[in-house]
């Protein structure tokens, strides 16, 4: 019997792991992960149509990476920063689960490693975005 291919085997992949052990790494140093974000946002643009189904929620982790790594937002918990930045670190791995290279089926474990991560941390994600909404109210507010 086929097990079944889902975010949930690809975050106990061992790849995902090794981005893991990263991300505590990444998330107390704001160069390193503003570096970090740069090969993300190149590597998503370049595989937009791959990445159909999670491109939002994807876009908006980056958004909250960049305004954590600037200091604007702090509001996050740390178990849900550090899976989200071991997500992005997976997602520009080359060589995971399944590489990139291979065309046509390089981007599904990236798609639901993100899709599963992502539903796990909604809540912090969906406080984010409410604050970023407000962000933008007191740009427009003050122009």
């Amino acid at each position: 019997m086929r097990k079944k291919f889902d975010g949930k085997n690809v975050a106990g992949s061992s790849a995902y792991r090794s981005a893991k052990s990263k991300a505590s790494e990444y998330a107390k140093d704001p160069d390193k992960l503003d570096d970090l974000l740069d090969k993300a946002a190149r590597k998503a643009k370049s595989s937009k149509g791959s990445l159909t189904e999670v491109w939002n929620l994807l876009m908006a982790c980056l958004r909250l990476l960049g305004a954590y790594a600037t200091g604007r937002y702090q509001d996050i918990p740390w178990g849900s920063l550090v899976s989200i930045i071991a997500t992005v670190i997976y997602f520009v791995m080359p060589l995971d689960l399944i590489p990139d290279f291979l065309l046509g089926f390089g981007f599904i474990d990236d798609a639901a490693l993100i899709g599963w991560i992502l539903g796990s941390v909604k809540s912090d994600l969906d406080r984010f975005l409410e604050w970023e909404s407000g962000q933008a109210t007191l740009e427009q507010d003050e122009s």
